[in-house]
């Protein structure tokens, strides 16, 4: 029976505020960033994960996976992947580490590293993709991943187990059109905000030739530059290509009002993250005021718990998860089965080093499993940084192709590791 031999961490950081890739109104100058960990074991297979960030404090994120190190090295593999909800649990219930969060922040995010970890590991020991071990768990074992303390008021494990057997008899059928077409896509490569207008115009036409049907633009900086710029991507795709666009958190509920009526002549799709993404009310107060325009928000939501809130008070239109950011799959799952519950969309975030690889198993899941449709859905995309990655996202006719390698398609490749190391790596001299 293999064991758990070893965590290792290790900050790896790439320098994309060089070229502004990445850069909105509140991350002016992001360096993609992966606090990287890596399962070993005694076995044939290992578990890769990570949690993503934009430069400083990527080191805090590390730190706090070390920290988790002696609750997972000895552990049976095959007592891990058997009860992967109860693993998932293992680390976020433990009372001391929990008392940094709880469940939020850089422990939190450090637990969702090991998690997902933990889950590339079982889909390689299974020899299956990370959305087809998911896809074929029965709706017991799927609710068995979920942390159901504090959701029962929405959400109840019997109501998620029924909700899951309703969309069984489909399960078979979407996995073959997933087989075939993929998932659907946006980009947001045009829309960085420290890009000039030829950049812009130049790559929104690009998207749509190359089957985008909808692209995002960062705003919130300035406003006569982001009407202005609007104005410039709603001319070169056209008025069938819906545009998002993105604050970045940046303004106060009565400036994002203000802000979005300026927009609306260009027919926004969403606006993403418009205020603090812990202002449930807020949220629900820009809703009302910006319709028929979508509010759409998740990425730096902290837990399932605050999702929950924003069902039950209607603050979003759409759900953004993020698959590094709350506790990993197991809470990802709970948040997948929330928002099938309430008829929300999900959209996952997917702008950052790897968000894209990861992510992508997730929509796949809730399609043949839970939600049943991608009506409405897109997965974010973003051109940048993929050629680090072993299961690298592969985008033809602005859909996702759906990964078949065993694992989550999370691991970098080991001269990455080496290179892009901070501060000692080749690329950081």
């Amino acid at each position: 029976m293999a064991t758990i031999t070893a965590v290792e961490a290790f900050d790896i950081r790439f320098p994309t505020s060089r070229e502004l890739d990445g850069s909105d109104a509140m991350n002016p100058d992001p360096d993609y960033s992966a606090a990287y960990v890596v399962l070993r074991t005694d076995g044939a297979e290992h578990g890769h994960g990570f949690a993503f960030t934009i430069g400083r404090g990527n080191d805090v994120c590390v730190a706090a996976i070390n920290a988790h190190a002696p609750l997972v090295t000895g552990l049976d593999v095959a007592e891990v992947v058997g009860d992967l909800g109860g693993f998932a649990r293992r680390l976020t219930h433990d009372s001391q580490l929990r008392w940094l969060g709880p469940e939020k922040g850089a422990s939190h995010m450090a637990a969702a590293a090991i998690i997902n970890a933990a889950f590339d590991l079982a889909g390689k020991v299974a020899g299956k993709p990370v959305w087809k071990l998911l896809a074929d768990m029965t709706p017991d074992q799927i609710a068995d991943l979920v942390d159901w303390r504090y959701l029962s008021d929405a959400l109840t494990r019997e109501e998620a187990v029924e909700l899951l057997r309703a969309a069984e008899p489909g399960r078979a059928e979407r996995e073959k059109r997933l087989m075939e077409r993929g998932y659907p896509a946006y980009t947001t490569t045009p829309g960085w905000l420290g890009y000039d207008d030829e950049k812009l115009v130049r790559l929104a036409r690009e998207a749509v030739a190359e089957g985008f049907t909808q692209i995002k633009l960062k705003v919130g900086a300035d406003l006569g530059e982001d009407v202005r710029r609007m104005g410039l991507a709603r001319e070169a795709v056209g008025p069938g290509v819906r545009i998002a666009v993105d604050a970045n958190q940046r303004w106060d509920v009565p400036q994002a009002e203000r802000w979005m009526a300026a927009l609306a002549p260009y027919d926004p799709y969403w606006i993403e993250e418009p205020t603090s993404p812990d202002d449930v009310l807020g949220h629900a107060a820009i809703r009302r005021a910006v319709a028929p325009v979508k509010v759409a928000t998740g990425e730096h939501v902290q837990n399932r718990v605050i999702f929950k809130q924003m069902l039950q008070a209607g603050s979003l239109d759409i759900l953004q998860l993020d698959a590094c950011r709350v506790g990993g799959v197991t809470e990802n799952v709970a948040i997948l089965l929330l928002a099938a519950k309430y008829g929300v969309p999900v959209c996952p975030h997917a702008g950052g080093v790897g968000l894209c690889e990861v992510v992508r198993h997730l929509s796949m899941f809730d399609y043949v499993a839970v939600s049943g449709t991608v009506e409405d859905r897109v997965i974010e995309y973003v051109d940048h940084l993929h050629q680090h990655f072993l299961d690298p996202v592969v985008i033809e006719g602005g859909h996702y192709v759906t990964p078949t390698a065993p694992g989550m398609s999370a691991e970098i490749r080991a001269e990455t590791l080496t290179a892009y190391a901070y501060p000692e790596g080749s690329v950081w001299q």
